[in-house]
């Protein structure tokens, strides 16, 4: 059985959208899905990027295109109140609902990341960070440990810094057998390497990574 990694932050709706379309992505083989949340803006701040929501003509695009690609997947997509917001108390919560690290079901499972994204995506434009609401979730979800506590804020900030450290550099990310696949339009590129198509035991794979000369910005 394979192995696919799917590192997420509920804030991004490309992350929503993959989580929705996953389990038809990967139909017909044999997969083990791990679920990992991590904070997309200290990837983003890692590397010296913005979020899309942060400019404002690719925010408008974004919210355009994930509309029409919800439309297309015949999927419920909601954009919450307001966007970007923190996105920490969840994050929180989700890890405070899995097993100490170590331990067996250590990663929260496909049902708590579900309540996660549809707490945000699926709530009729409510408020990610409403305080009542994030109580209700965590009622929901009955976390076996504080989300709040200093051991779950630094597995959320290894989380993040060990994905950082794979090359994660964005959300939805995949991994599977040494590979990243980025992005809700990745799905395709990942069942093809699923079903071992042979771009994939030839070099295509890293020759199409080799660096080339290019312009480098002045600052």
């Amino acid at each position: 059985m394979k192995r696919v990694t799917f590192y997420f932050d509920p804030i991004s709706p490309y992350a929503a959208l993959a989580f929705e379309a996953l389990p038809e992505a990967l139909a017909g083989h044999s997969v083990e899905v791990v679920y990992r949340p991590i904070l997309l803006a200290a990837l983003l701040q890692a590397l010296g990027q913005k979020g899309p929501a942060e400019i404002e003509p690719k925010r408008r695009w974004t919210f355009r295109q994930v509309a029409w690609l919800a439309h297309s997947q015949g999927v419920v997509l909601d954009a919450p109140a307001q966007h970007p917001f923190n996105p920490l108390p969840l994050l929180r919560l989700a890890w405070a609902c899995a097993a100490p690290e170590g331990q067996a079901g250590d990663t929260p499972g496909r049902w708590v990341a579900e309540q996660l994204f549809h707490h945000v995506w699926r709530a009729a434009g409510a408020d990610a960070s409403d305080p009542t609401r994030l109580a209700d979730l965590a009622q929901r979800l009955s976390p076996a440990l504080d989300p709040g506590s200093e051991p779950i804020k630094q597995r959320l900030r290894s989380e993040t810094e060990r994905a950082l450290a794979l090359g994660v550099f964005g959300v939805p990310t995949l991994a599977c057998e040494g590979r990243l696949f980025w992005g809700q339009d990745s799905l395709p590129m990942l069942r093809a390497a699923l079903a071992d198509d042979p771009w994939f035991r030839s070099s295509a794979w890293d020759d199409a990574a080799r660096a080339r000369p290019g312009l480098a910005r002045r600052h």
